[in-house]
């Protein structure tokens, strides 16, 4: 039970952990996301500012804040911070994303497999500029929703240019 001394619900991550989604955010910008596990996610950006990066084993901050209601949160070597609230069942997810300046100006440098260039990505950050920060709020809609189970590699395992025709647009 959720009180003033306990404030925080049960943390039965079990609806979230092991989901694999594509959703598209109300501005067009097409994203995927697993849930590795209860620290980590994987996604790639299929379309929008940095379309065509993505991240495996991203350290994450989730949290289930209701019965259908996850919060996942996380900075980037980039000094870019996110922070998303998925809703499963609703098919629904609201994300901020808070890009620093650099990256406004210069999209193109954070598009690649990060894994592979996190020195470069530092050096981005640490060379700024930082401030003023560009904020995205955008409500989107799962459009494909599986569960692959926890802790799978071959979920996101691809650069999105290397996708089969049509990959990004299931629905199901």
């Amino acid at each position: 039970m959720t009180t003033v001394a306990n404030p925080a619900p049960e943390q039965d991550l079990s609806g979230i952990t092991g989901k694999h989604f594509l959703y598209t955010y109300a501005n067009g910008w097409r994203y995927e996301m697993y849930v590795k596990n209860s620290r980590t996610i994987d996604y790639r950006i299929h379309s929008g500012m940095v379309g065509g990066r993505w991240v495996k084993d991203q350290t994450v901050d989730l949290v289930r804040l209701d019965a259908d209601d996850y919060k996942i949160s996380w900075t980037e070597p980039t000094g870019t911070s996110v922070s998303v609230n998925v809703l499963p069942a609703e098919r629904r997810l609201h994300g901020v994303i808070f890009f620093p300046h650099w990256v406004h100006q210069h999209p193109e440098r954070t598009v690649c497999f990060q894994n592979d260039h996190l020195e470069q990505m530092a050096k981005y950050r640490d060379q700024g500029p930082a401030y003023p920060v560009c904020v995205v709020p955008e409500f989107a809609k799962i459009t494909f929703i599986e569960d692959c189970g926890e802790n799978k590699e071959d979920v996101i395992a691809a650069d999105p240019a290397d996708l089969p025709e049509g990959y990004a647009d299931r629905v199901n």
